[in-house]
């Protein structure tokens, strides 16, 4: 038995780490098998007992019995095509604004992640559905590419979003003020994506050229009908449940399953729900759920045992000699945090390098909700820029065989931009994301 105080080794471990996920192992089992490994050569078979005290922990943490709640949710909405439905609504009712097609797939996403949170869904079904009609008119494949990814990743910050759960459950912050303090920073990001659609449109036409006058030209009786059929019904169970959690009426979880019983409602008003789709749903919604689950147990292992062998010493003792006023330790640490979106999915940055940083916001007097909305907003990052990005993968995996995964690079590098842009927005006004929390939670 090494015992406590081995910071080298914390070192060592966390840098296998890094290196056995870039080799492609599975996150969850890396992180339990280095945390048991390591942690039975510095504290023998203590590390036994430790490992089933997590995983009981898990199971007994209420913040994350709303992941599954949502997830199913987001998967019930997917399955009974009630999104196909308010596409074809939002791209009458902007069928007269220039990229309209862009701009309703932008708005589109942004609802079913508000009503889901699921990355890979939001991409992979705007990709069936939004891109091909984007290309079908004429747009340019590099601005359709980057609106469906753009757009799709926006329920990493929208809230119900599962990053914000488990970044609450990992800095000890209150969830519904992590939610009520994303919702306007996620509506300044996905303004500033349509304004950029909207700007470019109008410069040059040729790249997402307007709707023919048969396309757009449509009774406007028609067009609210549409509306009312397939927006409003989704945008009130949408209010209902994250409605309930911001003025305090319902527990996130209780929220979640209310929305969830929302979805079904209105699966079934839509005619749309069948025994395959149900099973279908809660098939996928195990499927995530057990994921996440083993994230945790595998990250509380591996973060007990680092944080065991003192691996936060050196890297603690590095930042504080850098002698870094508040700005630049908050620069610094987004700057890091934007680098290893690059190798790493946001699941590892969020619970194997925040207990990193955490510790560290005391000593620059850095309020962790703030901090963590400033992740969130870095975080659509690790998403879309190489070698990862995962989201250009899921949408090269549905879109057509010419379309080459060079050409969604290029068509996200813009909205990549406008991420770093709605950072610089929020640090410099930090009411963005503060008014709202503040302003309910006094």
């Amino acid at each position: 038995m090494l015992g406590i105080g081995n910071p080298e080794l914390g070192v060592l471990m966390l840098g296998l780490f890094v290196v056995l996920i870039m080799l492609g192992f599975p996150i969850a089992f890396t992180l339990m098998a280095l945390g048991i490994f390591f942690g039975y050569f510095a504290m023998g078979d203590l590390i036994f007992p430790l490992v089933v005290q997590r995983t009981y922990s898990v199971m007994t943490n209420d913040v994350l019995i709303s992941i599954p709640l949502f997830v199913f949710m987001g998967y019930v909405i997917e399955r009974a095509n009630i999104i196909d439905r308010l596409f074809r609504s939002l791209q009458l009712a902007a069928g007269h604004v220039p990229g309209a097609l862009a701009i309703a797939t932008l708005v589109t996403c942004a609802i079913f992640a508000t009503a889901s949170g699921i990355i890979g869904a939001v991409v992979t079904l705007m990709g069936l559905l939004a891109f091909p009609a984007m290309l079908r008119s004429g747009y340019d494949v590099k601005i359709s590419a980057g609106v469906v990814c753009a757009g799709g990743c926006l329920g990493i910050l929208i809230p119900p979003s599962v990053m914000l759960i488990l970044y609450g459950a990992t800095a000890g912050v209150s969830v519904v003020k992590l939610y009520a303090g994303a919702f306007f920073p996620g509506i300044m990001l996905a303004s500033l994506y349509v304004l950029y659609v909207v700007i470019v449109s109008m410069l040059n036409p040729r790249l997402a050229p307007r709707l023919p006058p048969e396309e757009h030209n449509v009774p406007m009786g028609q067009i609210v009908y549409s509306l009312l059929t397939s927006f409003l019904p989704l945008a009130a169970l949408i209010a209902a449940a994250l409605g309930s959690i911001l003025f305090g009426l319902a527990t996130p979880s209780e929220a979640a399953a209310m929305g969830s019983l929302g979805a079904l409602l209105l699966a079934v008003a839509y005619r749309a729900l069948t025994l395959q789709k149900l099973k279908e749903s809660v098939f996928l919604t195990a499927r995530t759920t057990a994921m996440v689950c083993w994230l945790f147990i595998g990250s509380f292992t591996f973060s007990a045992v680092f944080a065991y062998l003192g691996g936060h010493g050196p890297i603690e003792k590095f930042v504080t000699a850098l002698d870094l006023s508040p700005t630049g330790f908050m620069i610094l640490a987004q700057i890091i945090i934007f680098v290893l979106g690059w190798p790493l999915e946001w699941t590892e940055i969020i619970i194997i390098f925040m207990p990193i940083f955490l510790p560290l916001l005391k000593t620059f007097d850095v309020d962790p909700l703030f901090f963590g909305l400033l992740v969130a907003l870095n975080i659509q990052t690790s998403f879309l820029s190489p070698p990862v990005a995962m989201a250009p993968f899921y949408l090269k995996g549905v879109a057509p065989s010419w379309v080459s995964i060079n050409d969604i690079f290029r068509g996200v590098l813009p909205f990549l931009i406008l991420v770093i842009v709605a950072m610089v927005m929020l640090y410099t006004f930090p009411q963005i994301g503060l008014w709202l929390p503040e302003r309910v939670y006094r």
